[in-house]
């Protein structure tokens, strides 16, 4: 019986003895040794009852390069000493972010970078093995720019930059973008503080845009400009450069600040604008190539650097507001006349129509003022017509000039587009273009001719009657082409007598002209004065009232002497 109650003892002391080895060792990292590998599974002894199974990616870079291997000597941390299935509850990855952790928090509270390696590619990035701890580096915190291939980061020891941490989720954020960008910003700032205005420096052409292309010199990037290529015209830098060519380019401007720089290519050629004004002297002549065309002019190179334009106005003497492509083209060569140049602005003013013979005065030479031509109607406007002439130029026939005898506007009516008329050169003014034309001056001056024959204020003339109305006659002169309208007031001294319907068409009389203006072209006959003027002279002639005699007497005796003076 005493040595059965011994063994009960020893076995109870045996038992507890166990149970204190076993309760300490859950939560705590302990040493362990790898006894089997299944698959992608290590198996661990860590002492206990049973061993417990450890996936190999806990390992990081250890478990997948094959380094950990049967025999291996690893730390694990214990969860539970025994699960459902009986075995070991053990974490590889537990365990090395207890041993870690405390060391990356120090770390990161001084902002201090950290070692790790990239050891997997899972969505959205990569995990990163920071010697015992698994942070993660999103895709967007691999490089200063986006990589194709990430091959060559993996599984190689580099630093990283803690961006976050949280203990209780156990979450890591790392960055190798800040690293690069804090070691470019250093190299950067170096390379600028050597560089000087006006240096001269070797770079590779890393990029080509539309306005220009970004030289590398060595850690920093300079901007070449389109417009400092070349001294010629350059329409897209790809024409002049390729992308990792080397080329030599000229300090522009530093800014110290910002870290830009601006570099030249052509100020390391000679500036082909000196001397411009003794090489290309206005009114010479030149034969340049069509570069550019724009709405208001060309540009024509006349040598490598040195381009002129020809404004719109300058390019044909008679296309007016026509689009300088439907008179020159792109590339094509073209003879020029230099008009000014400016070497400060570094322009060159151009002509093309300078180069061919100004028809204003071609036409001017061949028809003198007082010369007849012909043409068609081109068009026809409130103020007049133009016609078409030679040479390509066209001569304005204005209202005024279209008929002698009727207002423009009704004479207008008798004209059409397309209609082929004659006319006389009135004036031809070669510095404003113009040239003057009149239609009624192909006839003479029925005015003037009148004149002639006699016609002026005060003389008596004889008329046939075209038209009555209310308020008179209308009256053709005898032997001209001359109407003129009497008055009502004017058909008779006698106020009985003034009535136009006393008149007929076709019926001859004689009037006194009243009024003959040759500016204004009007003409005044009076049939009352004329009796007036008949009725003073008889009275001279024949006596007067006061000697007694009637007025019917003086008259009659005017007429009896008229009558006589016939016979």
């Amino acid at each position: 019986m005493a040595n059965t109650a011994a063994t009960t003892e020893d076995f109870e002391q045996l038992l507890m003895e166990s149970f204190q080895d076993i309760d300490p060792v859950e939560g705590t990292v302990v040493k362990g040794k790898v006894v089997a590998i299944e698959k992608d599974l290590a198996i661990v002894d860590v002492g206990l009852k049973t061993e417990g199974r450890v996936p190999l990616k806990e390992f990081g870079a250890a478990g997948k390069d094959g380094t950990i291997a049967v025999g291996s000597d690893v730390e694990v941390y214990v969860d539970r000493v025994e699960n459902a299935m009986g075995e070991a509850v053990l974490s590889r990855e537990k365990a090395r972010r207890e041993e870690s952790w405390v060391r990356l928090e120090a770390l990161y509270e001084k902002n201090e970078k950290v070692e790790g390696q990239i050891f997997n590619q899972v969505k959205g990035g990569f995990t990163v093995d920071l010697d015992g701890a698994v942070a993660f580096l999103p895709r967007s915190q691999v490089d200063i720019r986006p990589i194709r291939d990430i091959a060559p980061l993996m599984n190689v020891p580099q630093p990283f930059q803690i961006l976050k941490m949280d203990k209780r989720r156990g979450n890591i954020v790392v960055s190798r973008r800040a690293i690069l960008e804090e070691s470019r910003a250093e190299q950067r700032s170096e390379i600028v503080q050597q560089l000087e205005e006006g240096q001269v420096v070797e770079g590779v052409v890393k990029n080509i845009t539309d306005y220009g292309a970004f030289v590398d010199l060595g850690g920093i990037d300079g901007l070449l400009h389109v417009t400092d290529i070349a001294w010629r015209r350059v329409n897209h830098p790809n024409e002049v450069l390729s992308i990792g060519e080397t080329i030599k380019v000229q300090i522009i401007r530093v800014n110290q600040e910002s870290h830009r720089i601006s570099l030249g290519m052509k100020q390391l050629q000679a500036d082909p604008w000196e001397g411009i004004q003794a090489k290309y002297p206005v009114d010479a002549r030149f034969t340049g190539r069509v570069t550019n065309i724009t709405d208001y002019g060309a540009f024509v190179e006349l040598e490598p650097g040195i381009e002129g334009l020809i404004h719109v106005s300058e390019m044909s003497w008679t296309k007016k507001n026509v689009h300088p492509g439907k008179i020159v083209s792109t590339s094509q060569e073209v003879d020029v006349v230099v008009l000014e140049v400016d070497p400060d602005k570094r322009r060159i003013s151009l002509g093309l129509k300078q180069t061919l013979a100004n028809p204003w005065e071609t036409f001017a030479d061949k028809f003198p003022v007082g010369a007849e031509v012909e043409g068609e109607v081109k068009n026809k406007t409130e103020f007049g017509l133009f016609i078409g002439l030679d040479g390509d130029v066209d001569g304005m026939v204005h209202l005024s000039d279209l008929d002698w005898n009727r207002p423009g506007e009704e004479a207008l009516d008798d004209y059409n587009r397309g209609d082929t008329v004659k006319a006389k050169v009135l004036d031809v003014d070669i510095e404003k273009e113009r040239i003057s034309l009149g239609i009624k001056q192909l006839g003479s001056d029925p005015i003037e001719a009148a004149a002639g024959d006699g016609v002026r204020k005060g003389a008596v003339v004889t008329g046939t009657v075209t038209a009555v109305t209310d308020g008179g006659i209308e009256v053709q002169i005898a032997d001209t082409d001359l109407s003129a309208f009497i008055r009502r007031a004017d058909l008779s001294r006698d106020r009985s007598e003034q009535r136009p319907e006393r008149f007929a068409v076709g019926e001859k009389l004689d009037a006194r002209v009243t009024q003959f203006d040759r500016k204004t072209r009007k003409i005044g006959l009076s049939i009352k004065a004329l009796e007036i003027a008949e009725e003073k002279e008889a009275v001279a002639q024949y006596g007067s009232s006061d000697s007694g005699a009637s007025l019917g007497d003086i008259l009659g005796a005017a007429l009896k002497n008229q009558g006589d003076d016939k016979k």
